[in-house]
């Protein structure tokens, strides 16, 4: 931890982050965030898909950093924010390999920022963490 003035800072080589094994070709890197915040790193091997149909009560957002993800009948490739309504499902797979960095935020966090109750009605998968 960098301390630069009142702002403390944590800097780190995301493949240092030790990757958990979600399913056949797929895995996460849970990176530090702030309060309420999840934040990670997915790859994907060429040909891989999810192992779950994922629902996210507080919604999701990735960018792609590399490769190409497919959501349905649309292909995301680098470059793009791909952002998921709240108490959405998605189940992603790729043909080329992605890695890709998500975001969410955790129940409490989401309904102290206006999200709706409502839509908190499931249990995370236990591959979300």
């Amino acid at each position: 931890m960098h301390n630069t003035g009142h702002i403390a800072m944590r800097a780190l080589d995301v493949d240092a982050v030790p990757a958990l094994d979600i399913g056949d070709g797929c895995t996460r890197r849970d990176l530090p965030a702030g309060p309420g915040l999840r934040a990670w790193v997915v790859d994907m091997a060429p040909g891989a898909q999810w192992p779950a149909l994922e629902h996210h009560e507080t919604g999701e957002s990735y960018y792609v950093i590399s490769g190409e993800v497919i959501e349905g009948d649309a292909r995301h490739g680098a470059g793009t924010y791909v952002y998921f309504a709240p108490d959405s499902r998605h189940r992603p797979h790729t043909r080329t390999g992605v890695r890709l960095i998500g975001f969410n935020l955790g129940d409490t966090a989401f309904l102290a920022a206006g999200g709706s109750p409502e839509s908190i009605v499931h249990c995370y998968h236990p591959t979300q963490g």
